[in-house]
């Protein structure tokens, strides 16, 4: 009789398991890529930034062409730097415009960009045509995350 019993149970778990061996499984939910916010920085979607600077040769400030061409590499690098503080910190704009008579009379804008950048690679330095030099960085995004967070706590402690 136990044997009988234990053969049942035997077969009983087998045939158990064996449906559930056969089971499909259950298809994974699919993720909906998240939507971008003015909050979400550009850093989250790219893993490096990248900005290319510009200077023409010819207007340096400087007789010798050997030294005009060392000051339009100097100044393109200094325009990428620029571009990738832009990137990693924003811009300030400042407008102006002024109306009389319903026609606009002056309209002006003003630019800055504050901020300190470390850890750029410098991916290129090329000439581009006869009078211009083009300079190119790159920032990794673990880099651009340190950057942010060093300078927030920088302005929290200004402002206490």
């Amino acid at each position: 009789m136990t044997f009988t019993r234990n053969l049942t149970a035997l077969v009983l778990v087998l045939l158990l398991s064996a449906c559930s061996v056969f089971q499909k499984p259950k298809p994974e939910p699919v993720k909906e890529p998240e939507k971008a916010t003015m909050i979400t920085p550009m850093t989250e979607k790219r893993e490096t930034l990248v900005a290319t600077g510009y200077a023409v040769i010819s207007i340096q400030n400087h007789k010798l062409p050997a030294q005009q061409r060392l000051l339009a590499i100097r100044a393109s690098k200094l325009d990428a730097y620029r571009a990738l503080t832009e990137q990693v910190y924003g811009q300030q704009l400042d407008a102006n415009t002024t109306v009389a008579d319903m026609t606009i009379m002056s309209d002006t804008f003003r630019a800055r960009v504050e901020g300190v950048v470390y850890g750029a690679v410098l991916v290129s330095i090329t000439p581009v045509g006869d009078d211009t030099y083009e300079t190119t960085l790159s920032l990794d995004r673990h880099v651009v995350e340190e950057l942010r967070s060093l300078y927030i706590a920088h302005l929290n402690s200004k402002n206490r």
